[in-house]
């Protein structure tokens, strides 16, 4: 049984241009966009750790407030979303995959967030966005505030020599990644000699913090030390900046040059890369989501699938998965991130007609730096940054091209090994299913997205029951301590009224 929620009516909107009139798919190249599944990261949210906590005892200085609790999605985070939201709608009318000015058929589009506050509240702007007045849901599980397993990256591999490896595999990073001039801008940034973490202690510096890893099954990978303080304050200076706090309220008015931004984010993503993208970490703690992409593009018959896929969950999720999927290294001109808030990981299937073949196309599509930190709409004439991938088991062509043959060959391996590989058998109908389906107001449940996949099957254990409040629960926090949960799913739909995520 699912649990069906309303998204309000969002005052904002109002002001928000109509979308562009619907363009055609571009065919003289003879290639047809036919299934998307995106996985993003949630907006904007206020920072996780907030009053009493990690940034308060690592600095001398008052910090600013925010009109959110620390982890929860802000209204700024919704509005941004709107806009990502409408401008996918009019690339994909544009590709031909849906329909411009009608709402998507109940079972074209399937919605699927972790069950925080601030996914579940991204999914709804996203799709108040995308499908302003439609009926279509967001599917999580019920217990918020909790880990939905499919988004949930913990180890789950207990035996004591992976543990060891595991660990040593993130110290020969942690020694080869050079971080102490940024350790020392930021400790000078954030008067981190002066604060209650040095306090009585001689020569206390940032730099000189030792890091020490963790690999406990059941748990997130962990670090304590200089790491986790860094990634702590640089990640809560890059929410006051695209939130729009005024620029001396922002790391104090300190960080004020691109040359600095660029030093003291490479230490938040020294933190992903460290703990999520080392290659047996990688592979243990993307498996679940792994088998789900693989799941809904491969498992399922092509006619019968969604043809689009909407995920929100967290940037651990998105660099694990880059890391087990081998993607080659990137970068994304005008981030300082490499896993930016609201940023997209769109796998996009794509039929050849010429050669009568499925060709794989993989593309992160974000938000720049100051499209964020001003708010500005985007369109198909304003529209977000895309950048191609690349497999290195699946090359591609000058167009960014892989063979669908090669790409399922990459999934399967990122399998092998793990808990996950049972599911890759032809025959799933015995499979536990770790989420649960939408099912909107007033119509059947969406059957593509509950068929052939093996994780989006609803739970008998569910229970009907009605909130108007879905996003306003416990944000949670998206690390170690939080429980799996129940398997219960529930839909919180888009197109009713009632009060604001």
């Amino acid at each position: 049984m699912m649990k069906k929620l309303s998204l309000c009516t969002l005052a904002v909107l109002a002001a928000l241009p109509a979308s562009m009139s619907a363009m055609a798919a571009e065919t003289d190249s003879g290639m047809q966009l036919q299934q998307v599944l995106m996985l993003s990261r949630h907006n904007l949210r206020a920072p996780l750790a907030q009053g009493g906590s990690l940034l308060e005892q690592s600095s001398d200085k008052k910090w600013p407030q925010w009109d959110v609790p620390g982890g929860e999605l802000t209204t700024r985070g919704g509005v941004l979303e709107v806009y990502m939201g409408k401008y996918t709608h009019d690339w994909l009318v544009q590709q031909g995959v849906i329909k411009a000015n009608q709402c998507p058929d109940p079972n074209s589009v399937f919605v699927y967030a972790n069950s925080l506050q601030r996914t579940v509240a991204t999914a709804q702007y996203f799709v108040t966005g995308a499908f302003p007045g439609c009926d279509v849901s967001v599917t999580h599980q019920d217990a918020m505030g909790t880990m939905d397993p499919v988004f949930n990256p913990i180890i789950s591999n207990g035996s004591p020599e992976f543990a060891k490896a595991a660990v040593e595999a993130m110290q020969q990073q942690a020694k080869q990644t050079p971080l102490q001039s940024a350790y020392n801008q930021l400790s000078a940034v954030s008067g981190y000699a002066a604060s209650a973490e040095c306090k009585g202690k001689e020569k206390c510096t940032l730099a000189a913090t030792p890091n020490k890893f963790s690999i406990i099954k059941g748990k997130e990978p962990s670090v304590e030390g200089a790491l986790k303080t860094g990634n702590a304050l640089v990640d809560a200076f890059t929410l006051q900046y695209y939130q729009g706090f005024p620029a001396d309220q922002v790391a104090w008015g300190k960080v004020t040059t691109p040359e600095q931004w660029q030093a003291l984010s490479s230490i938040k993503s020294a933190y992903q890369n460290i703990l999520f993208t080392t290659p047996a970490v990688a592979h243990d703690v993307a498996a679940p989501l792994v088998d789900y992409i693989r799941s809904q593009l491969i498992d399922q018959d092509n006619n019968s699938a969604p043809a689009v896929t909407i995920m929100v969950g967290h940037d651990s999720n998105i660099a694990s998965l880059l890391a087990s999927l081998k993607v080659k290294p990137y970068q994304l001109p005008d981030q300082y991130e490499q896993t930016p808030i609201g940023g997209q990981l769109v796998f996009e299937r794509w039929h050849d007609k010429k050669n009568n073949k499925d060709l794989l196309k993989i593309e992160y599509v974000y938000q720049s730096t100051e499209q964020l930190r001003n708010a500005e709409d985007l369109s198909l004439s304003h529209p977000p940054k895309r950048v191609t991938l690349e497999l290195s088991g699946c090359p591609t062509d000058s167009n960014g091209y892989c063979s669908w043959q090669d790409f399922t060959h990459v999934m399967d391996d990122a399998l092998q090994g793990t808990a996950m590989q049972p599911h890759m058998a032809t025959d799933t109908s015995d499979t536990p299913a770790p989420a649960a389906t939408a099912t909107p107001q007033s119509s059947t449940p969406s059957a593509s997205a509950a068929a052939a996949a093996p994780h989006s099957q609803p739970n008998s254990q569910g229970t009907a029951s009605r909130n108007n409040s879905p996003a306003a629960a416990s944000a949670g926090r998206h690390d170690a301590s939080q429980s799996n949960g129940g398997r219960q799913g529930q839909s919180t739909g888009a197109g009713g009224q009632g009060n604001k995520p």
